[in-house]
Parts: C-alpha cells; sequence; structure tokens
C-alpha cells in the first residue's frame, strides 16, 4: 500500500521536517528498535523460512561481494583484497539467524509526520542469516560528526540531536540482546561492501553507462577516490577489531 511521510536523507531535510532536535534523537533511537524488532521476527513462523541459506551468511556475502569486485573493478585496490583476506580468516560465530534487510538505512525508512516509523522499504537484498550483518551496515552508513568524509553529501544523522553511532549500537543491544563485541568485524565488512558498489557506480560511469556528456569529471572521479578512502578504513576498522 502506499505510505506517505518524509523521507530523511540529508541533513536538510531532517532539520526542516523536524526541527526539535529532541524528536531526532528519538528518531534515532527508533532507527536500533526497528531494526532489532525486524530481527526479532521468526522466518519460519510467517513463512519465509525459505527466502534464503540460513547459515555461513558472512563467508557467503564475502565470496559474493570479492566476485563482485573482480567483474567491476576498474584498477587494483589492494585494500579490498586483503580485507577480504582478513574478514574470511576470523568470521564470528553467527547469533541465531534472522531476516536481513541487506541495506538497512535511515534514508531507507519513511517517517510519519510525528517522527514514527511508518516503513522500511528496499527490501530486494533481503535475505535470511546474520542479523549483525545490518548492524554493520546501518553503522556504516552513520558516520560520525568530524570523522573524515566517507560519503557523499550531508547524511541526515550529522543533524544536531540524532544519537552518536556508540548510542545507537548501545540501543540496539539493549533492545535485541545480541552481543556487540564484534562489531569492529560488521562495521568494516560494512564498509568493504559498500567500496565495491560504488566501484560498481563507477565502473558504470567509466564505460558510459550513466552518459558521459552530463557527467561532471570531478563528480566522476570523486567514486573512486571514495572507494579508495572506504577500502582503506575497513581495513583500519578490522585491524582494530
Amino acid at each position: 500500500e502506499c505510505v506517505r511521510g518524509p523521507v530523511l536523507r540529508g541533513t536538510k531535510e531532517a532539520e526542516e521536517s523536524f526541527p526539535d532536535e529532541g524528536e531526532r534523537r528519538e528518531i534515532g533511537m527508533r532507527v536500533a528498535d526497528t531494526l532489532a524488532a525486524i530481527h526479532a521476527v521468526d522466518p519460519d513462523a510467517i513463512g519465509l523460512g525459505d527466502l534464503g541459506r540460513k547459515e555461513e551468511y558472512v563467508a557467503r556475502q564475502l565470496r559474493r561481494w570479492h566476485g563482485q569486485w573482480e567483474k567491476s573493478k576498474t584498477r587494483e585496490v589492494t585494500a579490498v583484497d586483503r580485507v577480504h583476506e582478513r574478514l574470511a580468516a576470523r568470521i564470528p560465530a553467527q547469533q541465531g539467524v534472522s531476516l536481513v534487510h541487506g541495506d538497512y538505512r535511515l534514508d531507507n525508512m519513511i517517517l510519519s509526520d510525528s517522527g514514527e516509523v511508518a516503513a522500511v522499504v528496499d527490501w530486494e537484498l533481503c535475505t535470511l542469516g546474520d542479523p549483525l550483518a545490518d548492524v554493520g551496515t546501518l553503522m556504516a552508513y552513520w558516520p560520525e560528526r568530524g570523522e573524515p568524509a566517507l560519503r557523499f553529501g550531508e547524511p541526515a544523522n550529522l543533524a544536531p540531536g540524532f544519537p552518536t553511532r556508540p548510542e545507537l549500537a548501545a540501543r540496539y543491544a539493549e533492545a535485541s540482546g545480541r552481543d556487540l563485541s564484534e562489531l569492529d568485524f560488521y562495521l568494516a565488512l560494512g564498509y568493504w561492501k559498500l567500496a565495491i558498489i560504488l566501484e560498481g557506480v563507477y565502473a558504470r560511469y567509466v564505460a558510459g553507462g550513466y552518459g558521459k556528456a552530463g557527467a561532471d569529471p570531478a563528480g566522476v572521479e570523486a567514486f573512486a577516490h571514495l572507494v579508495d578512502r572506504l577500502a582503506e578504513t575497513a581495513e583500519a576498522v578490522e585491524a582494530r577489531g
């Protein structure tokens, strides 16, 4: 059905739709609560038990996305290969099986005018697997204020009032009861996957897939630089973990 409401793609939309910082903080907390609620659903009980394989989710993701990297890369970025090897060598034990959204972030939500979560959208990557992969993806898309830019534009959560990444993680841990001691692994995985996704976008620009006539050369090259930074950050986070 049609769901109407604001989608917070940037700080401007966040500040215009929800001018009160307290409102924005509560929205951020609902992002964590909603993810915990999705992960609490029993796939078998709702007829989705055969949506995908339930075990070895991270190992399959590593194989899939590294294969995608090999197909789409326009140059060698050795950090991508190193992170793949290091993550593959120390995959944490999977904490149960849940629905995995695959692209869970604030701008994949439609909110109500009061700031409640009205809908979570963009489910085309949904499968079954490790719930903490969604947490890592969310954290990769939830930059901290003042950290080096690993994004295009100004994501909505940079507006004053939204919780920090540690606060978001703590809220999810409280709501879900899951152990987040290996969160750096999943954050590194999130950065690594995002680097590969953006390399695919960059490769299509280079090949003229989006039509080069109107493309800003500096903007296109910014994709390549962002891929490099994301891969390097994934490596640093993995080492920290």
